[in-house]
């Protein structure tokens, strides 16, 4: 990881990890998609009913990307998640989406988490994606937390009950929240450098995932 300190803060990236990966996948030449997402919300990708496509490969590939997702890129965490599932059984449809992924971080290689001291409260957003086709059952959480101007904290999982409808799927994916926000609550209260408990806002999202 690289750590760089400016007059403006500090900022955390994985430049060269992502160049890495992309040159030993063979995808560092490749153009960079053009769109802002790395997630296409109308591809609908659904089990692979046929024999595999490249499946070790695929692992392989989408291994490298939940290490980058985990670390500093929570804007893919959502499409890795779901793209993992294929990982036994990968098609030429997923194939697809995980090149959309991989040329999405050849355009954004240089993306950073930057951290400059304001403002100093801890900002935490939820968010749902229900059920979107007949092969899911369950919805998905997901879940955000700023500090200082940067992501702190995040994380995309599938929820561990099925919801009714969409309110009560982000109203599960709220309570995941909530539990994200007390383990921030007591880690800054054990930390020296902070004087006074951070003020939390948690905002509902609306909007789906991406």
């Amino acid at each position: 990881m690289k750590i760089e300190k400016t007059t403006q803060g500090i900022s955390l990236s994985q430049s060269s990890t992502i160049e890495k990966m992309l040159k030993k996948f063979n995808y560092f030449e490749c153009k960079p998609t053009p769109t802002p997402t790395p997630y296409d919300p109308n591809v609908h990708l659904k089990k692979n009913q046929g024999e595999p496509f490249s499946q070790l490969k695929y692992s392989q590939m989408i291994g490298s990307l939940l290490h980058i997702a985990n670390k500093t890129r929570s804007n893919i965490a959502y499409v890795v998640g779901r793209l993992s599932k294929y990982t036994h059984n990968p098609s030429k449809e997923h194939w697809n989406a995980l090149e959309r992924v991989f040329k999405y971080l050849r355009g954004t290689m240089d993306y950073s988490l930057c951290y400059k001291g304001f403002p100093n409260v801890v900002e935490g957003y939820s968010d749902a994606n229900w059920i979107t086709d007949n092969e899911e059952v369950k919805s998905t959480s997901g879940y955000i937390f700023l500090l200082g101007g940067a992501a702190i904290s995040w994380g995309s999982k599938k929820q561990t009950i099925i919801s009714r409808s969409t309110t009560e799927s982000e109203l599960i994916a709220l309570h995941t929240t909530c539990i994200e926000a007390e383990w921030i609550k007591s880690l800054l209260m054990d930390m020296p450098l902070v004087e006074k408990l951070c003020l939390l806002y948690l905002f509902i999202v609306t909007a789906r995932l991406q």
